[in-house]
């Protein structure tokens, strides 16, 4: 049960997603049957429910749209299949420094730097926040899975702030229910590009991979998953803006989909950013100005009241001075 939550839990975040493959099949005349069953019957390397698996990730699309499992291939149908490169199952510690601002013996609340990935995946197979955690927690292993212990939520690799770790199996589960009951109240802190329409709004979207580009997320009519980002305009500051968001939940790049919707995107985001009016600012931003910046919530043990707040860090201050 708690394996299953805290993949819902970590949609914050896309896989950074260096050295997959890309199978890429045109369907002869002739195929029949369930297309992942054709797939299976036609790439050695892959069983049928690992295309069952691919499918379900969004990594198997057909003439660049991604498909379902119980569709039929049709002559012609360029099939292509993304596979994720192998990521070794257990991390290693490494003595990365970390900045801790609470920790008991059941739980850690850190402030994360930009810049570093929070677990071991394609591309970055050391030197993740997992890591660091395994170096500093010596009884972590294995708590909420052996791939990603004590991960009970994710940030991008370029967006800093706070984050909550789980140092036990209690712990663990009395964050999931948190997390699904919305007992985490979480405030980013965002300099975009704009000002956006309302002092103050809730954006309330689908939100899904992106039809055409598979690797970026984007408002979607349908097959998407509900996404709720409620925000502030906290300063005007020329041609951007500081604005503070609360989200109520943890869709991948929620809050940097939002905001370009609102045609306000994220200064700094090589993805759904503007990047010539980002060389036009006075600092040329060198990631996401995406922080978290606050976080209040119950303890997952004892129940005490817990608030923390962490200022953003100095490449992102020197946008507002």
């Amino acid at each position: 049960m708690i394996k299953e939550t805290i993949e819902i839990l970590e949609d914050e975040a896309l896989v950074d997603e260096d050295g997959e493959s890309v199978l890429s099949l045109t369907v002869p005349a002739g195929a029949e049957g369930r297309l992942d069953a054709w797939l299976a019957s036609q790439v050695a390397e892959l069983s049928r429910a690992r295309i069952q698996a691919l499918i379900k990730e969004g990594r198997v699309t057909c003439d660049g749209v991604a498909i379902k499992s119980n569709g039929k291939p049709k002559p012609g149908q360029v099939i292509e299949i993304v596979v994720p490169a192998l990521v070794s199952a257990e991390p290693v510690p490494e003595n990365i420094p970390l900045d801790i601002l609470y920790e008991d013996s059941d739980c850690l609340v850190i402030n994360k730097p930009a810049g570093l990935v929070v677990h071991p995946a394609p591309g970055h197979a050391a030197g993740t926040l997992v890591n660091a955690l395994l170096y500093h927690c010596k009884d972590l292993g294995g708590v909420g899975g052996v791939e990603r212990p004590g991960i009970v939520h994710r940030l991008d690799k370029d967006t800093s702030g706070l984050m909550v770790v789980a140092k036990n199996d209690a712990a663990m589960a009395g964050f999931v229910r948190l997390f699904q009951t919305g007992g985490i109240t979480k405030e980013y802190l965002t300099l975009v590009h704009g000002v956006p329409p309302k002092a103050s709004g809730t954006v309330c979207t689908l939100i899904g991979r992106h039809p055409a580009q598979r690797k970026k997320m984007a408002v979607v009519a349908r097959n998407g998953k509900q996404a709720v980002t409620h925000y502030t305009v906290e300063k005007r500051l020329g041609d951007i803006t500081l604005v503070r968001c609360r989200i109520e939940t943890g869709r991948t790049h929620q809050i940097r989909v939002h905001m370009q919707s609102l045609g306000c995107p994220v200064v700094g985001d090589t993805v759904y950013g503007r990047t010539a009016a980002d060389n036009r600012l006075p600092h040329f931003p060198a990631r996401q100005m995406l922080h978290a910046a606050h976080l209040v919530f119950a303890h997952p043990v004892t129940g005490a009241a817990m608030d923390f707040t962490a200022p953003p860090p100095a490449d992102f201050l020197l946008q507002i001075r």
